[in-house]
């Protein structure tokens, strides 16, 4: 049974690989997302949970292969099983961890068989985030509308 059936994920374990797996698939529809806020929330916290919990580890740092305004940027390598992932450096990252440099482009993770809904219903058992949760940015209050105020050429505004 699937997250959106609203039963138990009785089919999948919350092991390491699993979990590994789920991150892998729920990263890669994030990049072609039109909404990827979600499912990079989703990777984010549980690669930090499972650091957190000694489950995943950070391994160095890597040249970011996007990075923003044209700028040098660094990312956070994370090893979770046999998989790896980037995630935003935080700023005792860059003393405490090797820099790489450049990325290897041969090195890849494993092909993972879960669907998205799976993955992301695994996640979001893991970390407790839901999907309908709003974010801060939903709860502001929209402004009413205000008429323009035209003056006659010459006039001053007050």
């Amino acid at each position: 049974m699937n997250y959106e059936q609203k039963g138990p994920l009785t089919n999948l374990n919350l092991t390491i690989e699993n979990l590994a797996q789920a991150i892998f698939i729920v990263n890669r529809h994030a990049k072609t997302a039109t909404n990827p806020k979600l499912l990079y929330k989703l990777k984010q916290e549980t690669l930090k949970k499972l650091i957190q919990e000694g489950k995943a580890k950070k391994v160095g740092l890597h040249f970011s292969e996007n990075p923003r305004n044209s700028q040098q940027q660094s990312d956070v390598l994370v090893e979770c099983g046999r998989y790896t992932f980037h995630i935003p450096p935080t700023k005792t990252d860059f003393s405490n961890l090797p820099h790489f440099g450049k990325l290897d482009e041969r090195v890849r993770n494993p092909k993972a068989t879960l669907s998205l809904n799976t993955a992301k219903a695994l996640l979001q058992v893991y970390t407790g985030i839901s999907e309908f949760e709003q974010t801060p940015s939903q709860h502001k209050k929209s402004k009413t509308y205000q008429k323009p105020v035209f003056k006659k050429l010459g006039e001053r505004y007050s």
